[in-house]
Formats: C-alpha cells, structure tokens, sequence
C-alpha cells in the first residue's frame, strides 16, 4: 500500500509540475498578446496601418491562454466556486465535509473528462482537414492547435480532479515552486 501512496505521490508532483509550466506558457501569450495588441495601437495611430489580423490573434490567444492556465488553476484550488458551506461544516463535520469535497472533485473529474472526450473528435477532424480561421488572404491560422489545447487541458484537469479525489490524507499536496525535496520528510 506504501508503494502504491509514493506513486501516486510521485504522480501527483508530475502532474502538478506539468500544470506549473502551461501555466507559465499561457502566461508567456499573454505578453506576446499585449506586444501584439500594442503593435497594432500604434500602427494603426500612428502610420494609418494596423496589423492585419489582430482581432483573430487576439480571439485565438485567449481561447489558448484560458486553457493552458486552467490546470494551474484546479491544482492551486483557486476555481471559482462557493464553498462557504463546506467551510462552515468543516468546522462541526469535518469527515462530511471531506466527502462532500471529494464529491465535487470527482463530479468535476467526470466533466473534465468528458469535455476531453468531446473535443477529441473536433481536434481530430481540424488536423486531418487542416480547417482555419480567418480571412484568407489577410491572416489564416489552423483551428487544431485550439483544440489539441482544449483537450490537453480538460485530460490535465481530469488528472488533476482525480487526485484531489485519492488524496483523502492530504498527504498528496500541491508542488509549490519554492519547495524543496528535504522538506517532504
């Protein structure tokens, strides 16, 4: 059973490190987006020419960033949700709360899976038809990278849900990124 509690854990570290990085990747796009929206402000004031295609960048950006920091987001417990029941009864119940939470965390497991299962057909399709969006002859970008995004996110999010689900000692925590491998002991 020790064993099977250090793969998890060990999974669970991989998991959230993984999280940490698209994290930082959606956090990178959102500076490229600022270059790119600010490029296109002062070009468009300042010499009559805006970049042709920033609307697009701009709705292909988002959708990208929203779903590459979602998996940061479940594994930090920051999602929005209200949970003031649940902390009021942690006080008088505390095992009951901790059911109810893991509860929510496998209901949000099964929906994240099945927006992965979803959008797997649509990422599928968009690769082989290499469908895009945009106006052809201004700025075309393939719509398959948004849904490869979207589906890696939900899978991550699943995982993520599901060890908050295994996790009944709390013994699998969040990785912090000042943590040290000596103060796990």
């Amino acid at each position: 059973m020790r064993q099977l509690t250090n793969g998890v854990r060990a999974f669970s570290k991989l998991a959230n490190w993984v999280a940490i990085i698209a994290n930082a990747v959606g956090t990178l796009i959102v500076l490229c987006l600022v270059l790119v929206v600010n490029y296109d402000v002062v070009a468009r004031g300042l010499f009559n020419a805006p970049f042709p295609g920033a609307v697009e960048v701009v709705q292909f950006t988002m959708v990208l960033i929203v779903f590459l920091q979602l998996p940061d987001v479940v594994r930090t417990n920051r999602l929005t949700r209200s949970d003031g029941f649940l902390t009021i009864l942690r006080g008088t119940r505390p095992k009951l709360a901790e059911n109810i939470g893991r509860t929510i965390n496998l209901a949000s497991a099964i929906f994240m899976g099945l927006v992965a299962y979803a959008i797997w057909p649509e990422f599928v399709e968009m690769f082989e038809t290499k469908d895009y969006f945009g106006i052809p002859g201004i700025f075309t970008a393939p719509w398959w990278p948004i849904k490869l995004a979207i589906y890696l996110s939900a899978v991550m999010c699943t995982i993520l849900f599901l060890l908050k689900v295994l996790d009944p000692d709390k013994k699998i925590a969040p990785v912090r990124l000042n943590e040290h491998p000596e103060d796990n002991s």
